[in-house]
């Protein structure tokens, strides 16, 4: 036994350490996201349909106004910046953090001029919009430090205090919610306190290490760069959260909680591309400007079958996701998930496209793409939503996705050709095809949820083709990992 085990040890201990995070990257976010997901069937018993779907409002402003308060530094001008200004990380992190903290403040004077226009605009008190920007002044803080963390391959601390933060959280919540009469707004003070204290402790260790809140030269790098992306960031939050927003406006708070089960089962994949992404990404910069094309077309290609497999698999299970983490008011919310699904595999999609026009800074097509995917998407809300209801939003928001990957497929295919890179390391035959795999079960599969044993049934033979399958199915696997622990061949 000690010998497997040291034999075990030895072959971890073997791994690229790329390989290895991307691995932890992925059990964070599954710890993270996952425990929040499982916790739901607790909260949405304690809760009315109404305060949860309460609280779910509250998540999406918050999404929304993030955009507007940090600019989304953290994204991907800071994967350029941690390129272009690698000798002095911590520098650009800590000046980062300040114009953020720049910004947030101009918008709470703001706030504070016109408050009683924001709070009614907004449905909420003032003390929850404070609470609000507690939030966002300091999470993204947390999101910095992370991304430096993950373009460093550090994964050790990122698991600690993703570990931390997501027992405290659902911990902490369950307390406060069984104390209070005002469940929904006990379980966002909840949220407040645990990303408050931890953030803020970041926060202060990186303007400490960083010693900058200043830097002329990096925030008008970071505000050229990330500014005229604004609208695509906030088209991107649209494209998720607009939704559940509209849906509050225009049918009521309980439409939009049951909306919201059915929309986290869905995002149950948003788990495994975040996760994925946060990893690859810095993996394809480096890999990208190496020219080290056919690695990056291997690795592509894989993760999008996973992906597919997984997703597939997911809209079969749906009405059994919904009895677990709703009750039976929660039901009818199982006909949402297979579109959603479907378009977190859009998502997907989008995120490898993007990843091409954000290297070699093409904002104007990263703009462009989004604007017009978030426009449709309204647009197709506000016809449809009082038309089917709540449901109708789960296919505006897939049909918006597959625009949304379309288009920026079209722009990184054409930004390939322009600089001489084979557009096969964006997989498009094969992007192709498990797209129309996945829309068409999509769209079926609502006509399926009423036949039990056919449903059963491909559980069934996808559990036995994974098990006769398993050697080749590791195969792929340790191909992936040999092609990311290959060393670099082309200059």
């Amino acid at each position: 036994m000690k010998s497997k085990i040291k034999a075990l040890k030895a072959k971890y201990l073997g791994i690229p350490v790329q390989v290895k995070a991307s691995v932890w990257f992925a059990i964070c976010s599954l710890l993270q996201k996952g425990l929040s997901i499982i916790t739901v069937p607790i909260f949405t018993r304690l809760m009315s349909t109404e305060q949860y779907g309460y609280y779910t409002a509250y998540i999406s402003w918050y999404n929304i106004l993030l955009v507007f308060t940090s600019l989304n530094l953290f994204y991907g001008v800071y994967n350029n910046a941690m390129m272009k200004f690698r000798d002095d990380r911590a520098g650009y992190t800590s000046s980062m953090q300040g114009l953020v903290w720049m910004s947030t403040g101009v918008f709470l004077i703001l706030y504070l001029i016109f408050r009683n226009q924001v709070n009614d605009f907004l449905g909420m008190n003032t003390i929850l919009v404070l609470m609000l920007f507690t939030e966002l002044l300091l999470t993204p803080a947390f999101r910095f430090w992370m991304a430096s963390k993950r373009f460093e391959f550090k994964y050790q601390p990122i698991v600690a205090v993703t570990i931390i933060k997501t027992i405290a959280n659902p911990v902490l919540g369950l307390i406060l919610v069984l104390l209070s009469e005002k469940r929904d707004i006990a379980r966002i003070a909840s949220i407040v306190i645990v990303e408050g204290i931890i953030c803020s402790i970041i926060t202060i260790y990186q303007f400490y290490k960083g010693k900058k809140f200043f830097s002329k030269r990096y925030w008008k790098y970071a505000l050229l760069f990330a500014v005229p992306l604004l609208p695509h960031y906030l088209a991107g939050q649209v494209l998720s959260q607009s939704d559940r927003i509209m849906i509050s406006k225009m049918i009521g708070n309980s439409e939009v909680a049951i909306y919201s089960i059915a929309y986290n089962i869905g995002l149950l994949m948003n788990i495994f591309t975040v996760a994925i992404n946060n990893s690859y990404t810095p993996w394809f910069y480096q890999n990208l400007e190496r020219r080290r094309y056919l690695q990056i077309q291997r690795v592509t290609t894989i993760i999008m079958y996973i992906m597919a497999a997984v997703i597939i698999l997911l809209m079969f299970c749906g009405p059994e996701a919904i009895a677990i983490l709703g009750s039976s008011e929660y039901q009818d919310g199982m006909y949402a998930v297979p579109p959603v699904a479907a378009g977190a595999f859009f998502m997907f999609l989008y995120n490898i496209y993007v990843d091409v026009e954000f290297y070699f800074e093409k904002k104007g097509y990263v703009l462009f793409s989004s604007v017009a995917a978030a426009s449709l998407n309204i647009l197709l809300n506000l016809i449809f939503i009082p038309i089917f209801g709540y449901v109708a939003a789960a296919y505006t928001t897939m049909i918006c996705y597959i625009i949304y990957s379309l288009l920026h497929n079209y722009f990184a295919k054409s930004i390939c050709r322009h600089r001489g890179i084979p557009e096969t390391i964006l997989s498009p035959k094969t992007a192709l095809a498990l797209s129309s795999l996945v829309v068409g079960t999509a769209l079926i599969m609502n006509v399926i949820y009423k036949y039990m044993k056919i449903r059963y049934g491909f559980i069934i033979v996808s559990s036995i083709v994974f098990i006769v399958e398993r050697k080749k199915i590791i195969a792929i696997i340790h191909g992936v990992l040999h092609t990311m622990k290959e060393k670099e061949t082309v200059k």
